[in-house]
């Protein structure tokens, strides 16, 4: 399978000057790119990629774009590239061929896009150094902050200069599956806002709102910000800050994210989710709680960190009434709002809101082979599932 693996990268004043040299090249090919596919389009005119790529070719030549020469040809071909893979996605996606969310039609980039990047494959014979820093076609040795030695050699690498200014580089590498030892236990999780996550053995994720704790700090680096006139020096630096404050959330959260998945494939052979409908969520009160929360990307860490070591992950359908129904006769009760934490069946068992929910998906799960409705996907693929209607407030 297919891994990224991101590192920290430290390049010197000049070869940063030679990076932003390479992100305006490649901007520039997209854009010019972009602009005749757009003005074939509006002709009644088709372009091939091949004739795209034949122009940019023939505009290195050309005076007015010779400074194209001073790069990498490679980082034009793969930014050619990008936009062919964008109007392929863009299109299958107005066809009905792309599942998930509608993608729009590719748009211009912008020198003043907070994200950068640049990529190099095996044909610009970028290469790891024997002293461990990173060589790049017409930039030079990066210093690299090595966390991990790489699995096996990579295929491609791209470095990403990020809204605080840090600059970092992902290789992608293929490697094999990990299985982990068997286990004999399964897990059903149900995601809350109060408490992060409540499985069906009993244990309890607290949510450490990591936004919210660092909301104070964010705010007083608005303020600063929004005090800066508009084109200034002081008003460029200040926009770093804040792009620091949220890459330290977001890194924060990311971390956290990782080692409780990584912990719950460890422990557990199959384990069962809720498919919640973030963004229907994300349109009520609690849309701050409920982004601050990340629950798309843990529940996509679990089902990729599943395929690699041989775990079971799957989703139960988001209109399973894993709330209302008891897990001990299976007697489904009325509506819960959400003040209500405990609540007693007519059989007479006290249930726990979240714990009842979180056995319910459990059982869910277990029962793929006789009820596959229920599910909407399974551990190997990542792709969502179409959306059929959001619901307004489901975070039980």
């Amino acid at each position: 399978m297919l891994l990224r693996y991101n590192f920290r990268v430290y390049p010197t004043p000049g070869q940063q000057v030679s990076l932003a040299r390479a992100f305006g090249c490649a901007r520039t090919v997209y854009n010019d790119a972009l602009a005749a596919r757009r003005a074939a389009f509006e002709a009644g005119q088709r372009i091939s990629d091949s004739e795209l790529s034949k122009r940019m070719t023939a505009a290195k030549a050309a005076p007015e774009r010779a400074w194209l020469s001073e790069v990498s040809s490679v980082v034009l071909q793969q930014a050619l590239a990008d936009l062919n893979t964008a109007y392929r996605n863009f299109f299958t996606s107005v066809t009905g061929k792309r599942k998930g969310a509608k993608v729009a039609s590719p748009r211009f980039r912008s020198r003043k896009d907070t994200r950068q990047s640049i990529r190099f494959t095996k044909n610009s014979r970028f290469m790891v150094t024997p002293d461990g820093k990173l060589r790049l076609p017409k930039i030079g040795d990066i210093p690299v902050r090595w966390s991990r030695d790489l699995p096996s050699e990579s295929s491609s690498v791209t470095v990403i200069k990020d809204a605080s200014g840090r600059y970092f580089a992902s290789f992608v590498v293929n490697t094999d599956n990990e299985p982990l030892p068997p286990v004999e236990s399964e897990v059903g999780i149900d995601l809350g806002l109060t408490t992060f996550a409540v499985m069906s053995n009993g244990r309890r994720i607290e949510s450490p709102r990591f936004l919210r704790q660092a909301e104070r700090r964010l705010k007083k680096a608005q303020r600063a910000l929004s005090r800066k006139e508009k084109g200034s020096k002081n008003r460029a630096k200040a926009r770093v800050r804040v792009a620091k404050a949220h890459a330290r959330v977001s890194d924060t959260r990311r971390d956290w994210a990782h080692k409780h998945s990584t912990g719950i494939i460890r422990d557990n052979q199959a384990v069962f989710v809720e498919d919640l409908c973030v963004k229907g969520l994300a349109r009520t009160r609690l849309a701050k709680s409920v982004h601050d929360a990340g629950w798309a990307m843990f529940t996509c860490m679990l089902e990729e960190k599943a395929a690699r070591y041989g775990r079971t992950f799957a989703k139960v359908n988001r209109w399973f009434p894993s709330t209302r129904m008891c897990s001990v006769c299976g007697v489904s009760g009325g509506k819960k709002p959400l003040h209500v934490r405990e609540w007693r069946c007519m059989c007479g068992t006290v249930h726990d809101r979240d714990v009842n929910a979180a056995i319910n998906i459990l059982a869910a799960g277990r029962a793929e082979s006789s009820t596959p409705v229920e599910l909407v996907s399974v551990s190997a693929s990542v792709e969502q599932p179409a959306v059929k209607q959001e619901p307004a407030g489901r975070v039980a």
